[in-house]
């Protein structure tokens, strides 16, 4: 079988999404699956060097994140028909459309991940956006309607998405979404890390390892570590990733005016090994997020024996409360402060036996190769269901 997948881009800045393409990708070929990638990065980025599957980087991406381009139009019509079934990764973007017609004109099944992009608490945060989102709806809607299947990461995910636009009748698949274990040696990524922030050798530190953005409630956290640092003077807090929209410096400044600067640590975006070690040396990964629809972080924490704090507004928190492998709170300043306190309150054979039980509660629930078997056994289904089931394509 040969699949292509369709992404804006693969950079690691734009978090979980080009990480579940690139680890499908590597994953694939293990259940007879060939994968390729088209994507409309610049084709000298220095993050699809050296990729062990083929990338297609047309380098044209008009109109800021929407991406229209047309050398990414005639690349689908030109090869789609080479494929056995297509993957679209996002939504309100002009590759899905690009994949719709070059789909249907080739025969091509297609599947569409909203990846939480029809979440409605998007409408409520961003009215303008929302209001320009109901003009596009007509035509975002036939991408969805017309598609062998859209594909939620959560029951949680597919039941919020339908409440967001009408009409929305579609056929919804949520799928069992996971990682790939990491590679390389735990103790050599612990002190690779360490060797690049040696200030935190010997400390205990709360982890934050996401985008630096309003959603992911990187304020509720600074603000809560505040309230609790002086009571827990060995403990510091590090919050790690890009800050794709210019709020890490107000952040310091609020950190300045709390008095505790001093014990926040900003890396930037960690990457491989250090990556790995942050997560290994740390004593447990916080989230407060106000939506995810998965968190693929939050599941990389598991993987690396790391329990995990987070909102009741990542969409995965069920599970997480059901293994016991760590917290969950409100998404709110008072919810996370609880969710902080409540984590230092435990005593360290209560946070050990936390963290004993994450690797476990990965394996069973998260492994890729659920997630890859499960596309590869849609796209391969004979004939394509209706939303309302009767079997036939929608027009």
């Amino acid at each position: 079988m040969k699949l292509l997948h369709v992404i804006g881009s693969l950079s690691p800045a734009d978090g979980g999404p080009p990480e579940s393409v690139r680890q499908m990708a590597k994953f694939c070929p293990s259940i007879d699956v060939e994968v390729e990638i088209v994507c409309q990065d610049p084709p000298a980025s220095a993050f699809l060097s050296g990729l062990p599957f083929q990338v297609h980087a047309l380098g044209q991406r008009w109109l800021g994140r929407y991406g229209l381009s047309p050398r990414l139009w005639r690349w689908l019509h030109e090869n789609a028909g080479r494929f056995d079934g297509i993957v679209m990764n996002g939504l309100w973007v002009f590759p899905n459309v690009a994949v719709r017609f070059a789909a249907r004109r080739a025969g091509v099944p297609y599947v569409v991940f909203p990846h939480g992009s029809l979440d409605p608490w998007f409408n409520k945060t961003y009215p303008f956006k929302h209001l320009k989102k109901i003009l596009y709806w007509p035509i975002q809607y036939r991408v969805l309607r017309d598609a062998r299947a859209v594909l939620f990461t959560t029951q949680t995910e597919q039941e919020l998405a339908a409440t967001s636009f009408h009409p929305n009748r579609w056929n919804g698949h949520a799928i069992s979404y996971g990682i790939s274990e990491p590679g390389g040696d735990p103790a050599s990524q612990t002190e690779a890390f360490f060797r690049s922030w040696p200030q935190l050798r010997g400390r205990r530190y709360l982890l934050f390892l996401s985008r630096i953005h309003e959603k992911k409630g990187c304020d509720l956290l600074l603000h809560a570590f505040a309230h609790v640092a002086s009571q827990y003077p060995d403990v510091d807090l590090v919050i790690a990733g890009p800050d794709q929209s210019g709020l890490q410096e107000s952040l310091r400044q609020i950190a300045a005016q709390q008095g505790v600067a001093s014990r926040i640590h900003w890396p930037g975006m960690l990457t491989g090994d250090i990556k790995w070690g942050a997560l290994r040396a740390a004593e447990v990964f916080v989230l407060p997020s106000h939506q995810e629809n998965f968190g693929i972080v939050v599941v990389e924490s598991l993987v690396a024996g790391r329990p995990v704090l987070i909102s009741n507004q990542v969409n995965i928190y069920p599970d997480i409360v059901a293994d016991g492998t760590g917290l969950v709170e409100e998404d709110t300043l008072e919810g996370t402060e609880r969710l902080l306190r409540r984590w230092l309150e435990l005593s360290p054979k209560e946070r050990e036996a936390m963290a004993a039980r994450t690797y476990a509660s990965f394996a069973r629930r998260y492994s890729i190769s659920n997630l890859a078997c499960g596309i590869k056994d849609i796209l391969q289904r004979a004939e394509a269901p209706s939303a309302s089931g009767d079997g036939v394509l929608r027009v």
